[in-house]
């Protein structure tokens, strides 16, 4: 769909698009079928889709044979959907909060992969509760805000890099493919967006450990200036804290940017 093509939808629906719900329509046919072809996604694949708006992303999907939950949370683009996609069999529509799901009551326990324009609004929660998911995608491939695609491939010392790095690095390899200029949307955002690959690691520690090591990320880079073994003793206590740190061989003193994503599990089985 052009621009045209969607100021005409969102004009039919009385739709004014919401920052609030990151509502930021693309509206580029080279880039959407550029994602679809760096998805290549395969006839009968299960693809999740995160805010799927006016559809564009959701029609190319469909067009390659996918099986496609698409979920939407304003009733009038959920309403819209429905009518241009009519019964497809390979669509279920699903209206709902993508920061509220329940991915594995949802996605179930066979493998998915995860391909959408990511609200910017959402994309920190949405991550983490994928990857705090039981059965989490096996990839994502994601239209996002370019400050946080910046920050899910940052390394370790530098500025950018944070709880949802360490939380995102556990389990999956981060590439930015490509910068994604504000022009592409309707309306256009005030950020550059970019277009990110996160490709599931085969050394992945189990869920229950990543969500405990998230956990410690989190309080961590919470206070990131501080020293963390002092911010760590404000949950744990000193003594266990020191104990932990001392086994692992680090420096009470240490900042949590210092420490690898890995350091953050043997923290959390020491905590």
């Amino acid at each position: 769909m052009s621009k045209t093509e969607i100021q005409a939808v969102l004009s039919g629906l009385n739709l004014h698009p919401s920052r609030r719900l990151g509502q930021n329509f693309l509206c580029d046919g080279n880039l959407l079928r550029a994602i679809v072809r760096d998805a290549a996604p395969a006839p009968g694949e299960s693809i999740l889709e995160i805010g799927a708006g006016t559809g564009v992303l959701t029609a190319g999907l469909l067009a390659a044979g996918c099986q496609v939950t698409a979920v939407e949370i304003d009733h009038r683009l959920h309403e819209h959907l429905g009518i241009r996609f009519g019964d497809s069999p390979r669509l279920r529509l699903v209206r709902a909060d993508a920061c509220r799901l329940d991915y594995d009551e949802l996605m179930g326990s066979a493998p998915y992969r995860c391909v959408a324009n990511l609200p910017y609004s959402v994309s920190t929660v949405v991550l983490t509760r994928l990857c705090e998911a039981a059965n989490p995608p096996t990839a994502l491939l994601i239209l996002l805000q370019r400050e946080m695609a910046e920050r899910l491939t940052a390394r370790p010392s530098s500025k950018a890099y944070g709880g949802l790095t360490v939380q995102t690095s556990l389990l999956y390899e981060a590439h930015l493919l490509r910068r994604v200029p504000p022009e592409v949307f309707l309306p256009p955002p005030a950020v550059e967006s970019a277009l990110l690959r996160l490709t599931r690691r085969s050394d992945a520690a189990p869920a229950a450990e990543r969500r405990l090591a998230g956990d410690v990320a989190r309080l961590a880079f919470g206070q990131r200036r501080k020293r963390l073994g002092r911010t760590l003793a404000s949950r744990y206590g000193a003594e266990r804290v020191g104990a932990a740190l001392q086994r692992l061989g680090l420096d009470p003193n240490v900042r949590p940017e210092e420490l690898a994503p890995e350091r953050f599990i043997e923290l959390a089985r020491l905590l």
